[in-house]
């Protein structure tokens, strides 16, 4: 009965996701904006507001806003105004916020994200905006106190809040997951959501299905993971049916996420637009962004998941499963694209990253950056494979460990040093093809009799005496030219 009646409603939801930006400095100030240093330790009298003294502008959050704009398809704006958010919290000594309030960097843009079927949806982007972040307030470090922490106070936050147009948990997963993996292929933010430099807020009301109008908006924060955001989602969309059905109103308000047990509660009332008392900012200047300058940022733009996957399936030819494995992360995909110029064979490329070299990876607890060996190293191993100098087997048991210890040497001289290379002369290979079949006469008669599965003992046998060296295609070829005689 229950599932009927939920079925009756549907979701709405839409995020508001802060990244923090990759800046060395914060926004307005020269204040260093590196994460982990002692508290307080990171901060001066522009960051902190003091009288006197006079926000800057810092020219590298402009470009990460106009890039990040570029990636989600938006319009750029070329005249940009700043706002004062009037609001206290103990974590923010100024009394205000810098942001953008009337005239976002970035607006009217849009993502696809791709379902598990396959299909795309496409979420819309209302605006993005660039801002200053607060301090941190810590509660739980001190029995008696509250704990403040202002390094964090002015380091550059770009805000990208998407439209009302998530309907299902899975795809507001599927949007955040979109999110992080563009600011990290721009390389503008870690998007590391357990440190808060990814933070996400969603928005979450239901509404009888076929209806217009939407609900009422509930705000649910402090969820720091992606999973969690599709938790809360889960929760409040029963929690909410569950009060209609009750007769109970829900009121707009701000409410946490608990994720040890799964549920969502109020922290206050949802402030408006005008509870934040915005006037523009008078200390800086409007910033007007040429043309020239949007087409020099989109010049040095990187390539993003969705070209590299068009790129690796329509031009490589590699399936879209293999492509998609391969751009879930930027520095395994930055590695493949690298060398796939070093091989044509992209097929068997593909297999050794997301192979040996993604098992390495995961085995030893490493990103892609400490992986020992260069995309030429790789390329010259799959060179040997399809030249016929090594196995495929032996290269990945045997040749590609040896690389690893040993990252300046050759695969072609490890190879020969280990005694792996091939056995490729005819006539040797003619004299362990028929000391194998004198052995098996039985297996010989059988295999004639029609019983072709024997060949696979035959293979083995041959290996075995050549120590894996015997070339598995001349070795084939040579037992069915003998064994056909």
């Amino acid at each position: 009965m229950e599932s009927t009646i939920y079925d009756q409603y549907e979701l709405v939801v839409g995020l508001e996701v802060h990244a923090q930006l990759n800046t060395q400095s914060k926004a307005f100030s020269s204040d260093s904006a590196a994460y982990g240093a002692a508290p307080n330790t990171q901060v001066s009298p522009i960051s902190l507001g003091h009288p006197g003294t006079l926000p800057k502008l810092n020219e590298r959050a402009l470009e990460f806003g106009v890039k990040l704009g570029l990636a989600m398809n938006c319009e750029i704006r070329r005249w940009n105004e700043f706002a004062r958010k009037n609001y206290f919290y103990a974590d923010l000594p100024k009394g205000y916020q810098i942001t953008q309030h009337t005239t976002p960097i970035c607006y009217n843009g849009w993502v696809d994200v791709r379902n598990d079927d396959g299909s795309k949806r496409r979420i819309g982007i209302t605006r993005i905006h660039m801002e200053e972040d607060a301090g941190k307030s810590m509660h739980d470090q001190d029995a008696f106190d509250s704990l403040i922490d202002l390094n964090r106070c002015g380091v550059p936050l770009l805000e990208i809040v998407s439209e009302p147009d998530m309907r299902t948990p899975r795809e507001a997963y599927l949007y955040l997951t979109e999110v992080r993996q563009l600011v990290r292929y721009l390389d503008i933010c870690d998007g590391n959501m357990e440190e808060g430099s990814l933070r996400c807020d969603a928005n979450i009301s239901v509404r009888k299905k076929g209806a217009t109008e939407f609900g009422v908006k509930v705000e649910v924060k402090n969820m720091n993971s992606i999973r969690n955001v599709q938790r809360a989602i889960e929760h409040e969309f029963k929690r909410q049916i569950d009060m209609l059905q009750k007769g109970e109103t829900i009121y707009s308000e701000t409410r946490s996420f608990d994720a040890v047990n799964g549920t969502t509660f109020a922290l206050r009332s949802k402030e408006q637009a005008n509870d934040y008392r915005y006037f523009p900012e008078p200390d800086l200047q409007p910033v007007v962004v040429e043309l020239a300058y949007i087409e020099e940022v989109r010049n040095h733009m990187p390539l993003l998941p969705s070209q590299l996957i068009e790129r690796f399936t329509n031009s490589y030819g590699l399936n879209e499963y293999d492509a998609l494995v391969l751009t879930d992360n930027r520095e395994v995909a930055l590695y493949f694209n690298e060398l796939t110029s070093l091989t044509t064979n992209y097929k068997q490329a593909a297999n050794w990253v997301m192979g040996p070299v993604k098992s390495w990876i995961n085995a030893e607890a490493q990103s892609m950056d400490a992986f020992p060996l260069s995309s030429k190293q790789i390329a010259a191993l799959i060179a040997l494979i399809d030249e016929g100098v090594v196995s495929n087997s032996v290269a990945t048991q045997k040749l590609f460990p040896a690389m690893l210890e040993n990252p300046a040497a050759s695969p072609m001289d490890l190879a020969k040093q280990m005694n792996l290379v091939q056995e490729r002369n005819v006539d040797e290979l003619r004299m362990h093809v028929e000391a194998v079949l004198a052995a098996w006469p039985d297996k010989v008669a059988e295999y004639k009799s029609g019983k072709k599965g024997v060949l696979g003992l035959f293979m083995g046998d041959v290996m075995k005496r050549t120590q894996g060296k015997a070339d598995p295609k001349m070795t084939s070829q040579l037992l069915n030219e003998i064994l056909s005689s």
